[in-house]
């Protein structure tokens, strides 16, 4: 299968800083090679900033813009689009360039559902999902070629367990189907056999601090009771069962806080499982 890289290497707007290093990271690491390795065909594409916005959040918004033609292109070359992010805003602008009725799996240790409204810290990231379904910051949202709010419903979220108080709240009034760590085994196939219902194509969003820091220290904001890489990759193996996968990203790798230098093996494992279960289902060249 054809794979495009989408290094997309900032963090809040800047680049190359905290989790926005984690990008060329991997891909100096190893990434493509790895890809390539199982048999893929891996272009790599980097999405730069083309104006000079200095406020963090238009230049967050800005990313978002290119990182969505930067998919927008790779799908219009046959490619499957696998997007290495900073930050999980990056999911806005590949939703968006995937158009049409999508279901997305979103795996990670926040739930990322803050909204301006409620927030105390202001952290943009951490309301990634939140302005996926439509809330906050719609205008712009609106520059987003091809972005409209995706339904909560269309929304299952595993291994979340860092949250807090009116996140949960938001949550448990919401459609979106949330599954703990603890119940991933038995729980995750019921949830997206119910996504079945709404939707035949995902994407796929792997927040690697839904990792437990025992697999390795992802980034600052790792939490412990995480997912093992065995329960991550079986979980990738069940979504490739059941829907057609779109496009992936993998997200929130900081460097300098895995001194031990174990994530990017990891990260590949799962690249590679994530390719394979995109390739079974796949309508694009092999």
């Amino acid at each position: 299968m054809r794979i495009t890289l989408v290094q997309t290497p900032y963090h809040l707007g800047h680049e190359a800083v905290g989790m926005g290093a984690g990008p060329e990271a991997l891909v100096e690491a190893g990434a493509a090679e790895a890809l390539v390795g199982a048999g893929h065909e891996v272009d790599v594409v980097r999405v730069s900033r083309r104006n000079g916005e200095t406020n963090e959040i238009g230049a967050s918004f800005e990313v978002v813009r290119r990182g969505a033609d930067a998919v927008s292109d790779a799908l219009a070359h046959g490619a499957f689009p696998v997007v290495l992010s900073g930050n999980c805003m990056s999911s806005l602008g590949t939703v968006a360039a995937l158009g049409g009725e999508v279901g997305v799996v979103w795996f990670d240790a926040h739930p990322d559902f803050n909204t301006t409204e409620q927030t105390l810290g202001g952290f943009l990231d951490g309301m990634g999902l939140s302005i996926l379904t439509g809330t906050g910051w719609r205008a712009l949202s609106e520059t987003i070629p091809g972005f409209r709010p995706l339904p909560e419903e269309n929304v299952v979220l595993v291994g979340i367990r860092d949250i807090n108080p009116p996140e949960q709240e938001r949550l448990d009034g919401s459609g979106v189907a949330v599954v703990a760590p603890e119940r991933v085994d038995d729980q995750l196939q019921a949830a997206l056999d119910g996504l079945r219902e709404r939707a035949s194509d995902v994407y796929l969003h792997l927040d690697l601090d839904v990792l437990d820091p025992s697999v390795g220290r992802v980034n600052e904001y790792a939490a412990e009771g995480g997912l093992t890489g065995e329960q991550v990759a079986r979980a990738i193996a069940a979504i490739g069962e059941r829907f057609r996968i779109r496009a992936a990203a993998v997200t929130a790798y900081d460097p300098t806080i895995d001194t031990d230098g174990k994530i990017p093996e990891v990260a590949f494992r799962l690249m590679s499982g994530i390719a394979a279960a995109a390739q079974a289902r796949a309508q694009v060249p092999a």
